[in-house]
């Protein structure tokens, strides 16, 4: 059989198997050839009498295997295929793990999903020292499970309890931590793995186990003890994702069925169960968003384009020093000024306290996180701007401040340097005119907290040059955020949409709508926090003050509630004054409503049903981003449905806002706007020209 996606060589008796190098993308997934070719290899050395070993390798730099492609994924269409792909998948690793001879994979680089599931079908694992080694089950955040007996291995390697915590959510495993799970065998230097390789293959290897490692494994083996763990993690799981993912209740289900059951019994549930979640509505919407955000870090001429060696932030505080974080983590040094040591104390201990989180869990070494956070370079002058390639501003939410800002450092950067402005809401056009050189700016809004929030809005205004955006994004890709590009328009694109749900949320609080029944509401629906809340976590002051923003620039629609400057008034700010719309505690934990608020809401309250809640709120979002469309902010409703995924956590079981209104129905959707029109405001639920346009072609928003 002529090979095309691996390699078979044979050294001694042994055959090295080798992945990625007909693979011309960075990562290497498993084909549906793939799988063909190792079952034609597998069933050869078995009957190859002089074969001694085998060894699984990859010839790609940094990647051992990324998993299956998920493109076939999205393509199953019913159960039984993907219950049938499973099984084959299944057959495949069997014949590895029945081998008779041993077998050992050498993994540098990300081992996932189906890469994993293969190399736990061998006697041994080792894992090189490259820090991007890592090890996992990601299955579940597409809303299916391991289904080529990654169910079946992992808890007979590393014990039922400790699997759970990698089942259920995904998470990576270093090389280091693999070993002491017992789920590696060894690290070793990565340029060595093939010379030691036969070495290692014949050496008999002992996992030393601490004695709580053998009690938690003796528990799993009792079934009251194994009930135990189901039910502490069915009720974690509920917590955490509140019902709306199936993937993880089914995972614990099936294992809970299958455990103790022959190999053939649970291989044959595993590939039932991930028939069975591979068809649903969550696992569509989940692999909808994987491509969405894949697509995103798609970029031609990447490689061309130039990286920034030095950067720089104008402005401290909480925002500058989450972004001087951002660069210094990425190994770019940035200078850090202000206007006084307090902002420059304020910036460098908000990178120093993300710096010690990742230390404290181990993400860092102490070395790497006092080099990080010495590369910062705080200064109280421009000296050394000459040498910074990208420049951050994020000083204060004021235009003239940023126009004259911008106007005084255009003179201390050299010509090729970037400069932007981190604004959430003001006018980069309007910024650009202090500039002589207006084409290599733009605007670019990070959301807070930066170390957490994965979206990063790059912001054109008509005199900036596609060279600038290019730069900018494939710095955001660079530093590990996801990039959007967007037109200058009030709100960007995010906060335009953030704004109008937000925005009638205070209007039904005047209505008498209760603010548990508010956020309540919106919780049911997948939000990952309610508006009451989000309103506080923002700050009321800054809400009154974008609502102003927004109504003067878009008008009637946009008619702002004034609940929020009513609240500023008896100073309730929210979060950071520990009073708005709930109480807070020392430690920023939300209490109870707060009894003040309700001085400044109707005395009678009124009932309304949840769906109505959630439409009241959610239907101007989808109209603001039809009129977003129409005026061409951002190319398509792909953009759309990122930026509010990985901006505002819109839920990603439903796939993004605009999937939701196509699969929801537009006629519908435009019907249940035109009956609030007249039910409660004509301006506010005035139906979007590019939305009745749609209706009238019978399109959706994913085929405009």
């Amino acid at each position: 059989m002529e090979l095309s996606t691996v390699t078979s060589e044979i050294r001694d008796g042994i055959y090295y198997i080798g992945f990625g190098k007909f693979e011309e993308k960075s990562l290497t997934v498993i084909s549906e050839d793939t799988l063909r070719e190792l079952d034609h290899l597998f069933t050869e050395i078995s009957s190859d009498k002089n074969a001694k070993g085998v060894v699984l390798f990859s010839h790609k730099k940094d990647c051992f295997l990324a998993g299956m492609d998920v493109s076939v994924i999205q393509s199953l269409s019913s159960v039984a295929e993907a219950s049938s792909g499973c099984e084959q998948g299944q057959a495949v690793f069997n014949k590895l793990e029945d081998l008779s001879i041993p077998t050992m994979a050498l993994v540098d680089g990300i081992c996932l999903g189906g890469g994993l599931e293969m190399i736990l079908a061998c006697d041994k694992i080792i894992c090189s020292d490259n820090k991007k080694t890592a090890l996992g089950l990601p299955e579940v955040m597409l809303g299916v499970l391991p289904g080529f007996g990654g169910t079946y291995r992992l808890p007979r390697k590393i014990g039922l309890a400790t699997s759970l915590d990698y089942l259920l959510t995904g998470k990576q495993i270093r090389a280091k931590k693999a070993v002491k799970l017992g789920l590696a065998d060894a690290v070793m230097p990565k340029e060595r793995m093939i010379e030691l390789a036969s070495e290692y293959l014949f050496k008999k290897t002992e996992h030393e186990k601490s004695i709580q490692d053998s009690l938690t494994e003796k528990a799993a083996e009792n079934f009251l003890a194994r009930g135990i763990i189901f039910r502490k993690a069915r009720q974690t799981v509920l917590d955490k994702t509140k019902g709306f993912y199936p993937a993880p209740l089914k995972i614990l289900d099936h294992l809970e069925n299958s455990f103790g059951k022959r190999r053939s019994t649970y291989l044959a549930n595993e590939a039932r169960a991930f028939g069975e979640l591979s068809q649903t509505s969550q696992s569509k919407a989940l692999t909808h968003v994987f491509f969405l955000q894949d697509n995103a870090k798609k970029m031609e001429n990447k490689d061309q384009i130039s990286s920034v060696n030095q950067g720089a932030v104008l402005g401290g505080g909480t925002m500058g020093g989450g972004i001087a974080w951002l660069m210094a983590n990425s190994g770019q040094s940035p200078l850090l000024k202000d206007i006084n040591l307090q902002g420059i104390e304020l910036g460098l201990k908000q990178s120093g306290e993300i710096f010690s989180k990742a230390l404290k869990r181990k993400r860092l070494t102490q070395d790497d996180f006092e080099r990080k956070q010495r590369s910062i370079q705080p200064t109280l002058t421009y000296q050394g701007f000459k040498k910074v390639d990208l420049l951050i501003e994020a000083v204060v939410e004021n235009i003239d401040i940023k126009k004259k800002v911008f106007a005084e450092v255009e003179e201390y950067v050299s010509e090729d340097c970037l400069l932007t402005s981190n604004t959430s809401s003001l006018s980069v056009n309007e910024m650009a005119k202090a500039l002589k050189k207006k084409d290599r700016f733009a605007g670019l809004h990070f959301f807070n907290p930066v170390n957490k929030m994965p979206l990063v809005e790059i912001i054109r205004h008509k005199d900036v040059s596609q060279e600038t955006i290019d730069k900018l994004y494939k710095w955001a890709l660079d530093v590990k955020k996801t990039p959007v590009v967007v037109n200058d328009c009030p709100g960007f694109l995010v906060n335009r949409i953030l704004a109008p749900f937000l925005n009638e949320s205070a209007y039904l609080l005047e209505e008498g709508v209760s603010v548990e029944a508010i956020d309540r509401a919106l919780l049911n629906f997948g939000m990952p926090m309610g508006p009451c809340r989000l309103m506080d976590e923002i700050g009321l002051d800054v809400c009154a003050h974008v609502g102003e923003v927004m109504e003067e620039g878009l008008g009637a629609r946009a008619k702002a509630n004034h609940l929020s400057h009513r609240a500023v008034e008896k100073k309730l700010l929210g979060k950071k004054s520990s009073r708005g719309f709930y109480l807070y505690d020392e430690n920023g934990k939300q209490q109870e409503v707060n009894p003040d608020v309700l001085e400044i809401l109707p005395e009678d309250s009124i009932s309304m049903d949840e769906t109505t809640i959630q439409m009241r709120v959610v239907l101007p979002m989808i109209n603001e981003a039809a009129n977003i469309l129409d005026e061409k902010v951002v190319e398509d409703a792909q953009t759309v449905d990122l930026g509010l995924i990985f901006g505002i956590g819109f839920p990603p079981f439903r796939g993004g806002l605009l999937r939701y209104a196509d699969i929801e129905g537009l006629d519908r959707i435009k019907t249940a706007i035109e009956k609030f029109a007249q039910e409660v405001d004509s301006d506010r639920y005035q139906v979007s020209k590019y939305l009745e346009r749609l209706v009238i072609d019978k399109k959706k928003f994913y085929e405009a």
